[in-house]
């Protein structure tokens, strides 16, 4: 007989820095201000098209997004240089990544009231890891002291969902005890804060969870009743950063800088459907009724994508608590924000309560579980 999994604690950290809409926008503008005048010759040709300004209101419109959390911010709203500026650390200090990840894990553990030497386990899940080898879970094992093992891992978007199924089925079959899940997303790195249609998306932050066998934990938590995975190729959202990059330039120069890329409008149709499809066959599963579900805590993609998937699920409009957004004060943070969602949105809930975590994104990946109020 399997092993009864429960969730009993989560943790959240937020980099101190954080960019307004407003802010984003005034350094845009004075880019495209600059890209126009340099180029004024050939845009006078036709040989370019003019960028384009945005608005705050475009933004919001577009995404439901006022700000976003961002490890360094100078360097993305300096017009002249677009992107963060992050000092390189040596070998011998705290990668960033880990530095992240050891602050939200912390307080994972401290609410789930475990100490880092029962943690068996440490999985790192997030959309971009910072480096191929060693791998980030292991220096995060180190410098918390955990016991057993960790492995680094992928899915974009649904990298955390994702996660946690393999941490659940780890945990279910006797292999570990206590596993923590943590995604320490760095999302800034991968934004071109020169395109317009996407500078304004990601934030950065990390979140932590911890997983353990029901019968050592040490308070009430969430049963997880079920997980249910889907992928689907598709190119509608790449990034194609890569250790090969310098080795296909066909010269000396450096290689073209990689970043995140969609066609929204094709995200946004495909990916819907698939979604709600999703939902309600893990619902049908388990024989529940998508009605009788007390909260939805659906990845954080932009408001017009997650109030529409949660219209077709339910046959109707969503209210507000049913299924939270929390897009605008931390933005699309990639595979963190289902998460961030639960993690700020489940104290209400009332013993046998049922809610649904989902992930969805590149790939396309779709990710959830179905859990419930101990």
């Amino acid at each position: 007989m399997a092993n009864k999994v429960v969730i009993t604690g989560t943790g959240l950290y937020a980099p101190p820095s954080k960019i307004s809409n407003e802010e984003l926008v005034n350094s845009f503008n004075a880019y495209v201000d600059n890209f126009n005048q340099q180029n004024k010759a050939a845009i006078e040709k036709g040989e370019l098209t003019p960028l384009e300004y945005s608005s705050a209101s475009f933004i919001e419109k577009a995404s439901g997004i006022h700000n976003r959390y961002v490890i360094e911010k100078q360097g993305i709203l300096d017009p002249l240089r677009m992107r963060p500026h992050i000092k390189a650390r040596s070998d011998d200090e705290q990668s960033i990544q880990c530095e992240m990840a050891c602050q939200a894990i912390h307080q994972a553990l401290d609410h789930a009231q475990k100490t880092p030497q029962e943690v068996d386990c440490v999985i790192v899940s997030c959309a971009n890891i910072q480096r191929s080898y060693p791998g980030m879970a292991m220096e995060i094992q180190h410098y918390m002291g955990m016991q057993g093992y960790g492995y680094d891992m992928t899915v974009a978007c649904s990298s955390t969902t994702f996660a946690l199924a393999n941490a659940y089925h780890a945990i279910a079959s006797g292999q570990n005890r206590c596993v923590v899940v943590v995604n320490p997303e760095i999302t800034s790195g991968h934004v071109d804060f020169r395109d317009r249609d996407s500078h304004f998306i990601f934030g950065d932050i990390c979140t932590a969870i911890v997983l353990e066998n029901a019968d050592s934990a040490k308070r009430t938590g969430f049963e997880i009743l079920g997980t249910k995975l889907l992928t689907s190729f598709s190119n509608n959202i790449r990034n194609n950063s890569g250790f090969l990059n310098h080795a296909e330039m066909d010269d000396n120069s450096p290689p073209p800088r990689y970043c995140f890329r969609q066609n929204g409008r094709k995200v946004f149709k495909e990916v819907i459907p698939l979604v709600q499809e999703h939902i309600l066959a893990h619902l049908a599963d388990l024989k529940l009724n998508a009605n009788a579900v007390k909260r939805y805590w659906l990845h954080q993609a932009n408001i017009n994508m997650n109030e529409l998937i949660i219209k077709k699920v339910l046959g109707r409009d969503a209210l507000p608590h049913e299924a939270p957004i929390i897009l605008h004060e931390y933005a699309n943070t990639a595979s963190c924000g289902s998460i961030v969602s639960f993690h700020l949105n489940h104290h209400d809930l009332k013993k046998d309560d049922v809610g649904l975590i989902c992930s969805f994104g590149a790939g396309y990946s779709i990710g959830s579980l179905i859990v419930q109020k101990q």
